[in-house]
């Protein structure tokens, strides 16, 4: 039976093959990961990799961007879960973290408020809903009023079935009593070809890439999904001016694994502010139809959380699978 002294050494001789994790004079000591569950070329993949140009300046190391898809974001999520806390493997998270567990219940992580620890928000973006010419409504109300006058005859388009788009526009239709048929495409894009042609009746677009169709006259904006009115569209009023409780917007932030030592997340949460309050930066996504948020990784942590406990009722009601 070992004794003292065995128990001992043994304790000693695994504190030495495990690393202890990094102090924040010596972070980051090798390049630093961001994982992003998304396919190269889109929103979140073009955000993410201008800051991570300004997070590898303030840290002092090469701020690697890997697109890990599949799995609705949770193969990047359950990744950046697992690794070691030491900062050098980071989550660019989304709506989807709050989705995905209600969405599908089996999916990891299935507790994210457990799993990551928020270093802060990096920015979030609206949709517009843009409806075809032919649609007889002109304002968000008469919208909703045609759609319960005739329910699902009125067609709507998503970028996926469980997407934030998707569950916005049910979101909508529930708070107003009113039905409509769902199209999902996968993507943006396919939506808004069909959109263009006449084929759905309308689609949350993100306002940068809806801009072209209105100016073609194919497309007319009712309303914006952020909580108020956007600089950029002054006339478009917020959903929530004419149903409450309907606002909502495509996020993305910063996330490290839980465990992750304190000083590790002010150094990142540190960068992180100091990337986003960058003027340069701030002046090339000044046309993305993006608002740069400050870093604040308590405001994240809310977020996630209230969009946890906003996402499950509208999934059951709608009876939405994943697609």
């Amino acid at each position: 039976m070992p004794n003292r002294r065995h128990v001992l050494a043994g304790a000693a001789a695994l504190a030495l093959a495990r690393p202890a994790l990094p102090r924040a004079e010596t972070y980051p000591s090798r390049p630093v990961s961001l994982l992003i569950g998304y396919a190269p070329g889109g929103l979140t993949d073009v955000m993410v990799r201008l800051v991570a140009e300004r997070l590898q300046q303030e840290l002092g190391q090469p701020v690697v961007v890997e697109n890990r898809t599949g799995a609705a974001t949770a193969i990047a999520a359950t990744a950046v879960a697992q690794a070691r806390p030491d900062g050098h493997t980071l989550l660019v998270g989304t709506n989807s973290l709050a989705i995905n567990p209600a969405l599908t219940p089996g999916a990891t992580p299935a507790d994210p408020l457990a799993a990551f620890a928020p270093i802060g928000e990096v920015y979030y973006s609206p949709f517009a809903l843009a409806v075809r010419p032919e649609v007889p409504a002109r304002d968000l109300a008469g919208l909703m009023a045609l759609a319960r006058e005739k329910p699902g005859h009125l067609n709507y388009g998503s970028s996926g079935s469980g997407s934030v788009n998707h569950l916005l526009t049910e979101l909508l239709l529930q708070r107003a009593g009113a039905q409509m048929t769902h199209i999902p495409f996968r993507g943006a894009g396919p939506a808004l070809l069909e959109l263009r042609t006449g084929r759905i009746d309308l689609f949350y677009a993100t306002p940068l890439d809806v801009r072209p169709l209105v100016q073609e006259g194919k497309a007319r904006l009712l309303a914006i999904s952020s909580p108020g009115r956007i600089p950029s569209l002054p006339e478009l009023p917020s959903v929530a001016e004419s149903f409450e409780g309907c606002a909502g917007v495509l996020w993305q932030g910063l996330f490290a694994p839980a465990g992750t030592p304190p000083p590790v997340l002010e150094r990142l949460h540190g960068a992180l502010r100091a990337a986003l309050a960058d003027p340069a930066l701030r002046a090339r996504v000044e046309n993305q139809g993006v608002v740069l948020m400050d870093g604040d990784a308590a405001a994240l942590r809310q977020r996630l959380a209230a969009e946890m406990a906003l996402w499950p009722p509208v999934i059951r009601e709608a009876g939405i699978t994943p697609g």
